[in-house]
């Protein structure tokens, strides 16, 4: 009889399972969420895979990638691919037929002009954010610029800017030089960037005597001070809209996601860089 305990014994050991670690999508491996802690939805791993391709203005790069991390948490049947750069840019490539099913652009021309070619859901458009444009200088800069005006002087050789005709941030810098009559003074001295991104690298490296931004990039560089600010009236017009792509083959997950991008989590990621919640 003890002989057969000890086999029933062993045999029971024998059937004991081990639950397999839940996987996590490629795409989010590589992203730190630092969030505070959020209750989320229980996750439905029965829905079907879906994979959404998110156009967005470059200057939402850290924020995004924060928040796709945090829906893929609850949503991982979705695959987030991400395509950051100048909105005009992102307008032509949607223009042209690039995947895509949800644009988030910087500046409201650009959505204005796919929502005139019928490109846009216009029931899902949506202003999300608002932005400040400020002057930035390097941290060793030595000139002693204090505000934008100060371009204008013979202190300052090169400026970079977004290119106007494709890069908000560029567009709203020279509605700035416009209003403060010192167009004339500083156009020669511009170097264009292809998105704010890459006007703060200019900056960053050294490269320009001063440069304008949002004030979202300006905050995650800690090679850069911020300076001065564009007038208010120039602020007041930065806007962020997001919307549904009218080819998109995956409509109702576009649409979810972006509902997404205006709840309280969401909300909370943006605010964290610097934006400002549009009012509805």
């Amino acid at each position: 009889m003890l002989i057969s305990l000890v086999v029933i014994s062993l045999a029971g050991c024998g059937q004991a399972t081990t639950t397999p670690a839940a996987t996590t999508p490629a795409n989010a491996t590589a992203i730190q969420t630092t969030s505070p802690a959020v209750s989320m939805p229980s996750a439905n791993t029965s829905a079907p895979s879906v994979t959404l391709n998110l156009s967005a203005a470059s200057s939402l790069t850290d924020a995004i990638k924060e928040i796709n991390a945090l829906y893929i948490q609850s949503n991982p049947n979705v695959t987030l691919t991400s395509n950051f750069a100048g909105s005009g840019t992102l307008q032509k490539q949607i223009e042209q037929g690039a995947p895509a099913d949800i644009f988030i652009s910087a500046g409201a021309t650009q959505m204005d002009t796919l929502v005139k070619e019928n490109l846009i859901v216009t029931s899902t458009r949506k202003n999300l954010l608002n932005n400040i444009l400020v002057m930035i200088v390097p941290n060793d800069s030595t000139l002693g610029l204090q505000v934008i005006k100060d371009l204008a002087g013979p202190k300052v050789s090169k400026i970079a800017i977004g290119d106007p005709k494709s890069v908000p941030a560029g567009t709203y810098a020279q509605l700035t030089f416009d209003e403060l009559g010192i167009t004339s003074q500083v156009t020669s001295k511009y170097v264009m960037g292809a998105d704010v991104k890459s006007v703060l690298s200019y900056v960053e490296s050294g490269n320009v005597d001063a440069g304008l931004v949002y004030l979202t990039d300006a905050r995650t560089s800690s090679k850069v001070k911020i300076i001065d600010y564009a007038p208010a009236d120039i602020n007041s017009q930065i806007v962020y809209p997001a919307a549904v792509i009218s080819g998109s083959k995956v409509s109702d997950a576009a649409t979810k996601y972006e509902n997404f991008l205006f709840s309280t989590q969401a909300k909370a990621i943006f605010e964290k860089y610097g934006f400002t919640i549009a009012k509805q």
